[in-house]
């Protein structure tokens, strides 16, 4: 049974540089479930307009780290194809703290905060709305990145390939359910970035993301493993300060 065309007609968005590896997780995934792809294909699910494989934008030989979580915003606004990227967020901060759509974002709140604690601009004892309120306002004169695509901007420039353990979500499907059936496809992914000389370091997020450290592929690679970023306990990770620190990703380039 081929590839169902609406799937492989997504691959355009990705860079030709991945597109045969692609083919190659999406031929796994249809020996090992012949009926997932035909049914996403009939099905509703996020993210829409064609960005099943945004991901892939950024081309192979750029790709430095893996970040990889479990799966798109369950809002179609919000759901780019792009592992935490949140389309409804486009200003970062506001007044009194951050935006308000930074703050619906949960995930995107807390990865915030613990980039300004890495920086030093907040305690990681006082991150509420108190402590938050100068640091935004000087955030919006000196030089600080204004919006989330800056930030995926910087994200791209380090080298960080945004994936999601699912690549879609469907209210009607557990999101374990559905990144099970996307292990054959991850598997593609991982194999062509073991092949490098350089290898790629693979940064997971929650558990359905460390569902991916028992594939064979991911087994040569280095490895950086936190809670999902929902969890407030995320903002004191210091994995996390320690990577995402020096990188400075909310300053502009």
């Amino acid at each position: 049974m081929p590839i169902p065309a609406p799937i492989l007609e997504a691959l355009q968005r990705a860079d030709a540089s991945w597109r045969p590896h692609l083919v190659t997780g999406l031929d796994a995934m249809m020996r090992a479930t012949p009926d997932y792809l035909p049914d996403l294909a009939s099905d509703q699910y996020l993210p829409t307009g064609g960005r099943l494989f945004a991901a892939f934008a950024l081309p192979l030989p750029d790709v430095r780290y893996v970040l990889v979580g479990e799966g798109p915003y369950p809002r179609e606004e919000s759901a780019t194809g792009v592992c935490f990227m949140d389309g409804a967020v486009g200003p970062l901060w506001s007044e009194t703290g951050l935006s308000k759509p930074v703050n619906r974002a949960t995930s995107l709140r807390n990865f915030m905060k613990m980039l300004l604690v890495a920086e030093g601009r907040l305690s990681e004892d006082d991150t509420g709305g108190a402590a938050l309120a100068p640091v935004a306002k000087a955030a919006q004169t000196d030089g600080s990145i204004q919006t989330l695509a800056e930030l995926q901007d910087n994200l791209l420039g380090h080298g960080f390939l945004l994936l999601n353990a699912a690549l879609v979500f469907r209210k009607h499907v557990p999101p374990v359910q559905e990144a099970r059936a996307w292990v054959p496809f991850q598997r593609a992914v991982f194999a062509a970035l073991a092949e490098r000389a350089d290898k790629p370091t693979l940064v997971l997020w929650g558990k359905i993301a460390e569902q991916l450290n028992k594939v064979p592929e991911t087994a040569g690679l280095p490895q950086i493993h936190a809670e999902h970023p929902y969890n407030l306990s995320f903002i004191r990770h210091e994995g996390m300060q320690k990577l995402f620190g020096p990188m400075h990703l909310l300053h502009r380039r």
